[in-house]
C-alpha cells in the first residue's frame, strides 16, 4: 500500500517516470510473488533437485491479488496521466480497502471512484437499489452456489484418486454441471454483493458479470466473464505489448503471455497455468479460423461449442493434481472401468431436477427479461403497476429471510476465491 502511495507521488514529480514506475510495480508483484507463488516455486525446486528439505508455510493474505491489481492500475494510471496522484495516505488506503470488494472483487479502478471517495451522496433510489442487488447477490450464494457445491462435492472427491476413478460417468458429468453452476453463481454472487453495497454509500462501482453462459465464442465468455480481470489484462498488458496491432507471431506471443498470467493469477499449481493456456489455444484457433464459422453457423450450434469448451476448462481448473484431471476425463466417458450410472446417480439427478433447472435459468438473463416485459406493461396497467412495486418492495425481503434461514440451517458455506 505504501509503496502504491509513494511510487504515484514520485512518478508525479520526478523526470524519471518510467523508472519510478517499473520499480513500483516490480516491488508490489515481488509481494504478492512472495505470498502466492514462492511455495509453489519451491515445490518444483524440490521435485527436481531435492532441496530445499523442508517447504515453508506461507499464510497468503486474504485479498491480495485483488488490491494488488487494483493499486498497480492505479500507479499505471497516474503514469499515463489519466487520474492524480492521492496525497493523503488514508484515503488511498480507503480505496484499496473497500471492505466489500477487496476480498471477491470486482477490480476497482481509482479513476472510476476518485471523485466518490471525497464526495458522494447516495440517493433514497440508490440505497433501494443496492438493497435489491444486496440481497440478489446473497441470495445467490446461500441458496443456489451452496446448493450447486454440495450436489459437485459429493461427486468430485478430490482427495482420493482411487475413489475418483470409480464414479459413474453420470456422476461425473453432474457434478461437474454443478460445480459450473456453482462458480459464475458464487463469484456473481460477490460481485452482486459489492456492487450492491458500493450503492448503499454512494460508489459506483462497474459490472463484473454479464451472463457469461449465453456466449457464442470463447471470445465473447471472456468479454462477459469476471469482467474486471479481462479488461485489467487487456488495458494493463496484452495493449502495452501491441494488442492486435502487430503481425501474427507477435500476436500469438501476446495472448500467450496474458493467458499465462490469466491461468497464475488464479492460483499457484500447475492446472491454473494450463487452465489459462487451454483458453490461450481456443481464442487463438477462433481469432485465425473459428470465429467466422461461428457467426455463420445456427445460434444454438455456436452456443453448445462455447458451452461445452467452457465445461470441460473447469474440469481443469477444479482439480489440482494433473492426475486427477486425466482421471475425470476418462471417467466420463467410462475409461476408468467404471460405472456409465447408478441408481444413487440416476435418484440424485431426479431429485435436484428442478433445482437444476432454476439455477440454469438463474445463470441467464431469462429472469431480467421477464421483469422488464412485466415493468414495460405496468407502464399502461395500474393493477400491474401496483403488483410490480409490491414485487420490488417484498423481493429483497424474502430473498434476505430465504438466505438466513440456509445460512443458519446449513453449516456448508464453502469460500471458491480463498487462493486470491
Amino acid at each position: 500500500m505504501y509503496i502504491a502511495w509513494a511510487g504515484a507521488l514520485l512518478i508525479d514529480i520526478t523526470s524519471y517516470r518510467k523508472a519510478i514506475l517499473v520499480i513500483t510495480v516490480g516491488l508490489m508483484l515481488g509481494l504478492i510473488g512472495y505470498f502466492k507463488y514462492f511455495c509453489f516455486i519451491l515445490t518444483g525446486f524440490q521435485s527436481v533437485f531435492g532441496l530445499p528439505e523442508v517447504i515453508p508455510e506461507i499464510v497468503l493474505p486474504i485479498g491480495i491479488s485483488f488490491y494488488t491489481f487494483q493499486l498497480i492500475s492505479y500507479v499505471a494510471d497516474v503514469y499515463r496521466g489519466e487520474c492524480e496522484p492521492q496525497r493523503k495516505y488514508w484515503l488511498l488506503l480507503l480505496y484499496a480497502g473497500l471492505f466489500h470488494q477487496c476480498i471477491a472483487g470486482p477490480i476497482v479502478r481509482y479513476q472510476d471512484i476518485q471523485n466518490e471517495i471525497m464526495d458522494r451522496m447516495p440517493s433514497r433510489q440508490e440505497i433501494g437499489r443496492g438493497i435489491k442487488r444486496f440481497c440478489i447477490g446473497l441470495a445467490k450464494k446461500a441458496i443456489l452456489a451452496n446448493s450447486c457445491a454440495a450436489i459437485a462435492d459429493s461427486y468430485l472427491i478430490t482427495n482420493n484418486s482411487s475413489s475418483l476413478a470409480k464414479i459413474p460417468a453420470e456422476g461425473l458429468w453432474l457434478g461437474m454441471l454443478c460445480f459450473m453452476l456453482e462458480i459464475y453463481l458464487d463469484f456473481s454472487a460477490y460481485s452482486d454483493m459489492a456492487i450492491g453495497m458500493g450503492l448503499m454509500i454512494g460508489f459506483h462501482y462497474r459490472e463484473n458479470f454479464n451472463y457469461p453462459y449465453i456466449s457464442r465464442s470463447i471470445t465473447d465468455f471472456w468479454r462477459r466473464w469476471h469482467i474486471s480481470l479481462s479488461s485489467f489484462f487487456r488495458d494493463y498488458v496484452y495493449i502495452p505489448l501491441g494488442g492486435n496491432r502487430v503481425g501474427r507471431y507477435r500476436l500469438i506471443f501476446n495472448l500467450l503471455v496474458v493467458w499465462f498470467l490469466t491461468g497464475l493469477w488464479h492460483g499457484a499449481s500447475w492446472n491454473d497455468i494450463l487452465w489459462g493456456l487451454y483458453f490461450f489455444a481456443f481464442l487463438v484457433l477462433e481469432k485465425n479460423l473459428l470465429l467466422k464459422k461461428l457467426k455463420g453457423l445456427p445460434r444454438f450450434v455456436s452456443h453448445i461449442y462455447a458451452l461445452a469448451v467452457v465445461y470441460f476448462g473447469w474440469v481443469i481448473f477444479k482439480f489440482e493434481r494433473l492426475t486427477d484431471i486425466g482421471t475425470v476425463f476418462k471417467g466420463m466417458f467410462g475409461l476408468n472401468g467404471n460405472e456409465f450410472t447408478s441408481m444413487a446417480v440416476s435418484l440424485s439427478m431426479r431429485n435436484n431436477i428442478f433445482f437444476l433447472i432454476f439455477a440454469i435459468a438463474a445463470s441467464t438473463p431469462l429472469m431480467k427479461l421477464i421483469y422488464k416485459k412485466v415493468q414495460s406493461i405496468s407502464q399502461h396497467n395500474r393493477s400491474v403497476f401496483y403488483l410490480i412495486n409490491i414485487y420490488d418492495i417484498a423481493l429483497p425481503i424474502v430473498l434476505l429471510a430465504l438466505s438466513a434461514f440456509a445460512l443458519v440451517g446449513n453449516s456448508y458455506n464453502p469460500f471458491l476465491y480463498f487462493q486470491f
